[in-house]
């Protein structure tokens, strides 16, 4: 397997998932692990990412977890880890609110009042850069600042945000996900909490924001793990596989958190992984080739996988008799190809899923 550099991902087109010889955990010195969905769900281990990554840290391969959640410190963030059988230290741990605490510090005195709408993480994070948290529009702050606050955040800090938005003070957010996974569930994440401002506000102004897709998180991933060779794990295709994508890098996607597979089939080319694995365990192996046949079919593994027509077509799955004994993840795999490929032909109209997806079980 070559590795290649930054702006060759940037300039490619993604129709197909890559194939790797080695286990990802030796082809790569350093995972970025997402961790909401990736190495926990609702403050439990995701099933077999303990023992997943205590195989690849034990191998060699430096792990780091960056997360857009911005409510907790890394140093709780650590320490839970290592509550789950993952041994951390803060050092590992990469937040958005550490991310947009340099991005305002870069735009502001040292010293200057910040507006916190948000947890510990957030105002930790602030103090770190020199900067002074505050929690009213009225104690003079010189800009505001968003973050994931928990299902419990009060209803009054977001009109605190709004007083101060709506009279022109800077607004800057974490990062902009409108959902989180938890034990429950899916719930309402960051960039719900970041619309409640924009239509109190009337929409007119948006918020700088820093974590995932965007650089001024890669920048302080980068700056803190000093990664030479990364691999961004997530679940997220908006999210972990764009950043990774915006930011020159490879990326595995893993289906424990958000992302499902009928939304990875109808994945424009900036969200599109160079993997696909269930969970972690895709770390400790490599990866199966994706081969493009000359009837425009792609076969992975056991499954062949093609489209019934250019356009407006749908998905066709050919297996093994028994094919339920077959892994399923290679017939994404396949299917990724197929659709992918019949959806950049056809400006970006997806071919139908529903019926080889259900006959996965997916």
């Amino acid at each position: 397997m070559t590795v290649r550099n930054g702006q060759e991902r940037r300039d490619e087109v993604r129709r197909r998932p890559a194939g790797s010889t080695e286990p990802l955990s030796e082809a790569y010195d350093t995972a970025l692990l997402d961790l909401d969905g990736v190495v926990y769900a609702g403050g439990e281990a995701v099933p077999h990412a303990v023992e997943a990554l205590g195989t690849a840290r034990d191998g060699g391969m430096h792990l780091a977890y960056v997360t857009n959640n911005a409510l907790r410190t890394p140093d709780a963030v650590a320490e839970h880890l290592t509550e789950l059988g993952v041994p951390a230290e803060a050092g590992d741990v990469i937040t958005s609110a550490q991310a947009v605490a340099r991005l305002i510090a870069d735009d502001v005195p040292s010293g200057s009042r910040i507006l916190v709408i948000g947890g510990e993480g957030l105002r930790v994070a602030l103090r770190e850069r020199g900067l002074v948290p505050v929690d009213s529009a009225e104690d003079e702050p010189v800009a505001v600042v968003q973050g994931y606050g928990g299902p419990d955040m009060p209803w009054g800090r977001f009109a605190e945000a709004s007083y101060a938005v709506a009279r022109g003070l800077p607004w800057y957010a974490s990062n902009t996900d409108l959902t989180i996974p938890g034990a429950r569930g899916i719930g309402p994440g960051n960039g719900a909490a970041v619309e409640v401002v924009r239509i109190a506000t009337g929409g007119r102004v948006e918020p700088k924001v820093a974590g995932k897709p965007l650089p001024p998180m890669h920048r302080e991933t980068v700056l803190r793990t000093g990664a030479r060779r990364p691999l961004v794990v997530g679940d997220r295709l908006d999210t972990d596989i764009e950043g990774a994508f915006n930011g020159g890098v490879d990326s595995l996607l893993v289906f424990t958190g958000v992302t499902d597979a009928a939304q990875l089939l109808r994945a424009v080319p900036e969200n599109r992984p160079t993997y696909v694995a269930a969970d972690l365990r895709g770390l400790l192996v490599g990866q199966p080739e994706v081969v493009a046949e000359e009837d425009g079919s792609f076969v992975c593994g056991d499954w062949r996988a093609s489209v019934s027509a250019p356009r407006g077509g749908e998905l066709v799955l050919d297996g093994p008799a028994g094919a339920g004994a077959a892994d399923p993840v290679d017939a994404v795999r396949a299917l990724c190809g197929a659709a992918w490929t019949a959806a950049d032909a056809a400006d970006g109209e997806a071919p139908d899923a529903g019926k080889v997806l259900a006959r996965l079980g997916l």
